[in-house]
């Protein structure tokens, strides 16, 4: 069964591969697949050249402990940029989806991967991200009634929410 992707607020097909090292591959000797393909940080960094040249649309994953400035420079390079979340309760892909949105101002799709529950989605889209492959298992159509819902509004500012919510009321 295949993750469940959610993209502006719907419930759509992943066209995308995400690209995995198996045991024993490494970034320089592993087969790149043709067509969208997320790529791992590391085999990024390996073959830029290489995927560059053979690929019209890229996508990057970062995991949780690699950091976004490594990649600052290389940001419209790609069209989808997808956050790990190995573990629920791993919350460094919120701080990293807010710094591609506030600090390197990334327009193109900020995509939570793994854990990925419905109770987060409200939280998700707030710090920048706009699309959601579910855990597997998990049901769109109820992630989508339940998920976003959570709350009418927030009190804080937000990547989605600049102005705090007294200042809108204002």
């Amino acid at each position: 069964m295949m993750a469940q992707l959610i993209k502006n607020r719907t419930a759509q097909a992943d066209t995308w591969l995400t690209l995995e090292l198996a045991e024993g591959d490494t970034p320089e000797t592993l087969a790149l697949p043709a067509g969208d393909v997320i790529f791992p940080l590391a085999v990024w960094q390996a073959r830029k050249a290489e995927i560059i040249s053979c690929h019209k649309r890229i996508g990057l994953l970062l995991q949780p402990d690699e950091r976004v400035e490594d990649v600052a420079g290389d940001l419209d390079y790609f069209i989808v940029i997808a956050i790990n979340f190995p573990k629920f309760v791993d919350g460094r892909g919120y701080s990293t989806a807010a710094l591609l949105r506030q600090r390197y101002h990334y327009q193109g799709e900020v995509r939570a991967v793994g854990e990925v529950l419905h109770d987060q989605l409200f939280y998700l889209q707030r710090v920048g991200f706009d699309s959601y492959a579910l855990k597997e298992g998990k049901d769109a159509v109820y992630a989508l009634a339940a998920g976003f819902s959570a709350f009418s509004d927030g009190y804080q500012a937000s990547t989605s929410q600049p102005q705090p919510y007294f200042r809108r009321r204002a």
